[in-house]
């Protein structure tokens, strides 16, 4: 038995092809897409605050939750800009990113082990963690959005002032 020669594609790039080039800008998002962000960060956001505002445990222990889900939102964003700025071009220490990516997983790792070890209801323990997921997710996309429209935007008149 003779196997089978699968074919082959050669790509050929000419003078003017440059491999290194930055991606294409991104199009502006839909209004449909930017207002479901938005609200899946304030879902998420106000969702997790409820449930730590009803949550019968120590002031110290919501205090840790409420801060572990500011360093999760700020640590997501920093992370989302960094990897987009890098991926534009723009110069970003390898230093910072990694911070970036340390904190995320950090904020992450903090979230887990306080689930593990409180005596919350295993369904509360879930409800804890999607909403913070989703949040995470949530500010992700719109820091995307903010950025995404911001290329899209005129630049400002000027009146004639000076």
């Amino acid at each position: 038995m003779r196997s089978a020669e699968l074919p082959t594609a050669t790509i050929v790039l000419g003078q003017n092809d440059d491999v290194t080039s930055p991606p294409p800008p991104s199009a502006k998002p839909t209004a449909a897409f930017v207002g479901a962000s938005w609200a899946a960060l304030v879902l998420g956001v106000v969702a997790f605050l409820v449930g730590l505002w009803n949550a019968a445990m120590a002031r110290s222990e919501k205090g840790f939750y409420a801060a572990v889900l500011v360093l999760g939102l700020f640590a997501a964003i920093s992370l989302q800009k960094s990897v987009r700025d890098r991926a534009e071009g723009i110069p970003v220490t390898a230093l910072y990113l990694g911070l970036s990516w340390a904190v995320v997983g950090i904020a992450i790792v903090m979230l887990v082990v306080g689930l593990w070890s409180s005596t919350l209801e295993l369904s509360e323990k879930g409800f804890y963690g999607l909403a913070f997921a989703m949040t995470l997710f949530a500010a992700v996309a719109v820091q995307k959005n903010v950025r995404d429209s911001l290329q899209h935007r005129e630049p400002p008149q000027h009146s004639g002032f000076t």
